[in-house]
């Protein structure tokens, strides 16, 4: 996660751009990761400012950033519909499709994002990519079923890897599931690859966020540009 002795200008841009679709009153989805996290920082200090927001974040991580800067936390029991939700994206194509999970939270990230009236994407300008694939696409298993997912999916045609901690012990995600990454290379169907993975037993999410993300705000250098899902 981004911290205060690192600055990427164009994460940076996005996330202040971000701001712009966030209203007083509203419930916001808090998004988990690097650019996330700029948009988190940024809103702690519109509500020292006298914004009223309430949060729902995406990760433990992100719980611990936004009560670090003041944004005052609610939860899915609370309100099931937000009003928008900031989140990153490890790539997204024309489409605006996206591979998220990188930093591990996909699980909540996807029912954050599918319970919000507005999804806005901050990117940097190399999250941005012709055909989604160039990243390892994540895969939340349970445990239980792990080698048998594996199995599956390398039977697709991936490179699959058990995503590991710093420590080299299996990566535990929040809900406590692990996570497969599953290199395919170019993905020329992602709604096809999307549903085979979610007809798979032990399968609990992936990576591939199709149709969800209203709005990508997509930063090069100083300029910010925002792409709309044409619905």
């Amino acid at each position: 996660m981004a911290n205060a002795n690192t600055s990427n200008p164009e994460k940076e841009a996005a996330a202040r751009a971000s701001l712009h679709f966030v209203r007083n009153g509203n419930i916001v989805g808090l998004g988990t990761g690097s650019t996330a996290a700029y948009a988190v920082r940024f809103l702690g200090e519109r509500v020292h400012a006298g914004l009223k927001i309430r949060g729902i974040p995406t990760s433990a991580q992100t719980r611990d950033l936004a009560t670090s800067v003041g944004i005052p936390l609610t939860t899915l029991d609370e309100f099931q519909q937000i009003d928008v939700t900031i989140d990153g994206a490890d790539e997204f194509d024309p489409q605006l499709r996206l591979i998220k999970g990188g930093g591990g939270a996909l699980l909540r990230e996807k029912i954050i994002a599918s319970a919000s009236r507005q999804v806005v994407i901050i990117a940097d300008s190399s999250k941005q990519v012709a055909v989604l694939g160039k990243f390892p696409l994540p895969v939340e298993v349970i445990p239980f079923a792990q080698s048998l997912v594996a199995k599956k999916i390398a039977a697709l045609g991936a490179t699959v890897k058990l995503r590991q901690d710093v420590k080299g012990n299996p990566f535990v995600s929040d809900e406590g599931h692990h996570i497969l990454d599953c290199n395919f290379g170019q993905i020329p169907d992602p709604p096809a690859l999307a549903r085979k993975l979610s007809d798979m037993p032990g399968v609990v999410e992936h990576g591939l966020f199709i149709d969800l993300a209203t709005i990508v705000l997509v930063a090069k250098g100083e300029k910010v540009t925002e792409l709309a899902r044409q619905r």
